[in-house]
């Protein structure tokens, strides 16, 4: 935020109050966009009336929102620097959870990308990747430990220089009620990395800045973001960009979509969705 308070402006409560109301209008590089429809980063083509989420992600910076079934999701890239690591929970019962095994499993595919599906252990997809020009994405390092970061940064703690995903996620997580025991392994986009032929993994890196992916929330969900690098980013700083979030009304997948018969895996995955959504009255 620019500008700070100090001395004679915030000695009272009355002189506080002024400094505090006198920060309205004042913008920052990472804020939340109040209403969404405020946002001055539209996705292109989107009404800002459907948008009900719309927020830029600091560098070593969090977030978290509860989405309608039916929500279309898109992370921007806006440096070629950020890396979303992304968890993703039912909402409305969120021991159901996503499932990177199964995300990759079911598809038969383990690089994510348009079409791919992300599972939950109980079989149902908790949302689609719709779109996508990045293609450097990971299902398999999840995000980074405190100790990793400790090793390789220095201070891993939220509010330091170089916080841990796992330390940001288990912030995000207490917003919903949830514990570091309810934080499964996450997906990461934006940074990508395969498999080599010895087993070894190697790191892909960004596909560069302005790059963007959308997801559809094909159950109501609870989705917690920490935007910072990679696990086996082999930079020795912490680098990290600006993330930017913006989601808003849609639909969810259902049948003549083009993913709803892509597989008979990924078919019935989408028959066990509809069926719990259905009978929820979503």
């Amino acid at each position: 935020m620019a500008g700070t308070s100090t001395g004679h402006e915030t000695d009272t409560v009355t002189a506080a109050r002024s400094d505090a109301r006198a920060q309205s209008g004042r913008v920052a590089d990472a804020m939340p966009y109040l209403p969404a429809s405020g946002t001055p980063f539209a996705p292109p083509g989107v009404d800002t009336d459907l948008l009900v989420w719309a927020e830029t992600v600091a560098a070593g910076g969090y977030t978290h929102k509860v989405l309608a079934r039916g929500s279309r999701i898109r992370l921007e890239d806006v440096t070629g620097e950020a890396c979303a690591h992304v968890l993703l929970y039912n909402a409305l019962e969120p021991w159901e959870r996503l499932n990177v095994a199964d995300t990759m499993k079911i598809p038969w595919q383990a690089y994510p990308g348009t079409g791919h599906p992300l599972l939950s252990g109980d079989g149902r997809v908790l949302a689609t990747i719709v779109a996508d020009d990045s293609g450097r994405h990971d299902a398999l390092c999840g995000t980074s430990t405190a100790a990793a970061a400790r090793a390789k940064y220095g201070d891993p703690a939220p509010q330091g220089p170089s916080p841990s995903g796992r330390e940001l996620f288990v912030l995000a997580a207490a917003k919903h009620g949830l514990t570091p025991r309810d934080l499964p392994p996450s997906i990461s986009f934006f940074k990508g990395v395969r498999v080599r032929g010895d087993g070894g993994l190697e790191f892909t890196g960004s596909a560069g800045p302005a790059r963007a992916v959308e997801l559809v929330a094909e159950l109501p969900l609870i989705m917690l973001i920490a935007n910072v690098p990679h696990p086996i980013d082999p930079r020795p700083g912490y680098v990290s960009g600006l993330l930017r979030v913006h989601a808003w009304r849609s639909a969810p997948t259902g049948p003549g979509d083009p993913y709803w018969d892509a597989a008979p895996e990924t078919h019935r995955a989408y028959l066990n969705t509809t069926d719990y959504a259905g009978a929820r009255g979503l």
